[in-house]
């Protein structure tokens, strides 16, 4: 090299086949795009006094099912944003960094900063929607140790029986039929599932949760209503031909009101007992 020269790279750094080249887009400018349409996304959906949509799913009718709601709004929300930031990212790129002239982007091999970026943040993401599930799966799954009221569901070809134990009532419905299962609303009901046959599935709707009776295993769930309403159930499990006609009610009212209805199904169940006892003497005018 000739003193006082610059070295080739120097003098010609900026050409390639007798085309200058481009500048790569720095990493900051990535970062700082993606942050801001991440926090764009984000700020939207928790924006004070801000209200989220329930996405499809029922209004709640339990405490159970509000948790549930809670659990399929999040999931929503961090895929709307993840859809928002992708989207956000191509239009960003593709309207940047267009082609222009004929000059050649700088051809590089790897970029370590995106790499670890685009590696870690699906990485975190799923964390966290596992981290949440498994919180909320076991707050719905969390039994009270002294719940106010306990009712045996049993499943069967084709209808269901309720069973309060405590109160001496049996509610058993008839294909066609559909029993009712009345609660009181604010208070913990156990409900313990079995089925005679074969797998049916208890589903509330409004309760955002189904657990399955499979003949030989004990199933049980908490509910707490938390509206007073009448709401239909059915069995969420293809059990047969007349699956279609396994449905039953629920009713919640308040306490008051299911004090009564007890009152009411006591006397019932204790009106044909005493005939039957009667019938079973020969009757007062059966004594000599």
């Amino acid at each position: 090299m000739r003193p006082g020269r610059k070295p080739l790279r120097e003098r010609f750094g900026g050409v390639r086949y007798g085309r200058r080249v481009r500048p790569a887009p720095g990493p900051r400018r990535l970062w700082r795009a993606a942050v801001g349409l991440a926090a764009a996304a984000a700020g939207g959906a928790a924006a004070p006094g801000c209200s989220l949509p329930s996405f499809g799913a029922p209004d709640p009718a339990s405490e159970e099912g509000e948790s549930i709601l809670s659990l399929w709004q999040g999931f929503f929300v961090v895929a709307a944003a993840v859809g928002l930031l992708v989207w956000g990212l191509l239009i960003y790129v593709l309207v940047r960094y267009r082609r222009r002239n004929d000059d050649v982007p700088r051809q590089g091999a790897y970029n370590v900063p995106v790499e670890i970026l685009y590696t870690a943040a699906p990485v975190a993401v799923v964390i966290g929607l596992f981290g949440f599930s498994v919180a909320t799966q076991l707050d719905v799954n969390d039994l009270d140790p002294e719940p106010a009221v306990v009712v045996e569901v049993v499943g069967f070809q084709w209808s269901w029986q309720f069973v309060y134990p405590d109160e001496g009532i049996t509610i058993t419905g008839q294909p066609g039929e559909p029993p009712e299962m009345v609660l009181p609303v604010g208070r913990t009901a156990r409900l313990e599932l079995a089925s005679t046959d074969v797998a049916h599935s208890f589903w509330v709707p409004e309760f955002l949760s189904k657990r399955d009776l499979i003949p030989g295993v004990e199933n049980e769930i908490d509910v707490t209503p938390s509206r007073v309403g009448e709401y239909t159930g059915r069995c969420a499990e293809f059990c047969g031909l007349d699956h279609w006609r396994m449905s039953y009610a629920v009713r919640v009212v308040p306490t008051d009101e299911y004090e009564e209805w007890l009152d009411a199904q006591r006397a019932d169940t204790q009106q044909p007992a005493d005939a039957d006892a009667t019938a079973g003497d020969g009757g007062p005018e059966a004594a000599p």
